[in-house]
């Protein structure tokens, strides 16, 4: 029979997961029974998504308010300086909200004209027109309402992020600036809370050699347990969700141990040798929107070995019209079969691969799985992907 499908992608609906529940047998069950009931059958080399927050629900990875206030306590003295918290209800501001809840004051900088996700302040091309220079100026909030006015608002959210941030104020504790250098804050503290995510070790280092006193990130935040509350020992609150007005979720620790006993139970179960990864956000951006998908630290903080890498694949447009060119139906097709069958364990840098994706499997699966399950009520936390790793001349 010929084949005329490739990758396939199936969002599985799970029950709604709570803390101490059995994820593993959760999600084994959950993938067993659709194959079942959808009448289709489990293949070596499948992979197995798992939505994070899933992981971290089951293992009651929560951190209250007061429990982030106390560890903030603890690791600093006196003023704060937070640097280059992204543009988030669900994301930061708790966060901010705990930190103010210690009445130190706060001396809060944002980048513009947007943050680090791409989440904006201010209307790029004004920027422009009054020739502020993002790399040298620095704006305070008076000045910042001067240039754009009282109403700044995010064009996804309608929120304006900088009233929202100062709203969360005790005691009208947050002074908000916006500034690129992170040195700009040792003007006003020596002790700063690291908050962007992706350049963190770069803005760490910066600040250490600039005479910073204290530097953490958010990554040494809850990075071992406070009053008995959830922890991530590796990324902090990096990755952390709103779950109510006064906790958030954390992001899942120890993920290898869940992700290989899936895979040892699929096993077990089928004799199929399957991938399993826990994913959180995709790395994609919205080319509207210009906000990058990735809040989270890592797209998967657990994975198989089988993930590992990047795709090494061949550019069938490429051959198509170069080697092959002079070539068309049946012939074509299996002169394009033995190419692919015939090609280099290691494609790097090869004339063949040129305008394929160089990226992590894991991050192209993840945002593969992201965007299937969705964020709302779909209701599909595990994702079961096909033929990922077939190609055109696999039968």
């Amino acid at each position: 029979m010929v084949r005329t499908v490739g990758t396939t992608a199936r969002g599985i609906r799970a029950p709604i997961i709570k803390e101490g529940d059995d994820i593993v047998d959760i999600v084994v069950n959950s993938v067993l029974n659709s194959a079942k009931c959808e009448n289709y059958e489990i293949k070596d080399r499948d992979v197995i998504g798992i939505t994070e927050s899933l992981v971290a629900r089951a293992q009651g990875n929560y951190a209250t308010i007061d429990q982030i206030a106390k560890d903030i306590n603890n690791k600093f003295k006196g003023d704060i300086g937070i640097i280059f918290p992204i543009l988030s209800r669900n994301r930061f501001s708790i966060i901010l909200k705990a930190i103010a809840m210690t009445e130190k004051k706060i001396y809060l900088v944002l980048n513009y004209p947007s943050d680090e996700e791409g989440n904006s302040l201010m209307d790029i091309d004004k920027m422009d027109e009054l020739g502020l220079n993002p790399y040298t100026d620095v704006i305070s909030e008076e000045k910042y309402r001067e240039l754009f006015g009282e109403v700044v608002a995010h064009p996804f959210t309608g929120v304006d992020y900088v009233r929202m941030y100062k709203d969360l104020a005790v005691n009208d504790n947050i002074e908000i600036i916006l500034s690129n250098d992170p040195r700009t804050i040792l003007q006003y503290t020596a002790e700063v809370l690291v908050a962007n995510i992706h350049e963190r070790k770069r803005t760490k280092r910066i600040l250490k050699n600039a005479g910073a006193k204290t530097v953490y990130g958010l990554d040494d935040i809850l990075s071992t347990s406070v009053d008995g509350s959830g922890y991530n020992p590796e990324y902090g609150l990096l990755g952390s969700n709103l779950s109510t007005n006064t906790r958030l979720k954390l992001f899942p620790k120890d993920c290898q141990y869940y992700v290989d006993e899936i895979q040892r139970k699929i096993k077990e179960a089928t004799g199929k040798h399957v991938e399993v990864m826990i994913y959180g956000d995709g790395a994609f951006k919205d080319p509207v929107g210009k906000i990058w998908e990735l809040a989270d630290p890592v797209v998967s903080p657990g994975y198989t070995d089988g993930l590992r890498g990047t795709p090494n694949e061949i550019k069938l447009k490429y051959l198509a019209d170069t080697d092959l060119k002079n070539l068309s139906g049946e012939e074509m097709k299996e002169a394009m079969k033995n190419k692919i069958k015939e090609k280099n364990e290691n494609l790097v840098g090869k004339a063949e691969s040129l305008g394929t994706t160089p990226r992590q499997l894991t991050d192209l699966l993840g945002s593969l799985c992201d965007l299937t399950s969705g964020s709302g009520d779909k209701g599909t936390p595990i994702i079961h992907i096909q033929g990922y790793f077939d190609n055109y001349a696999t039968e």
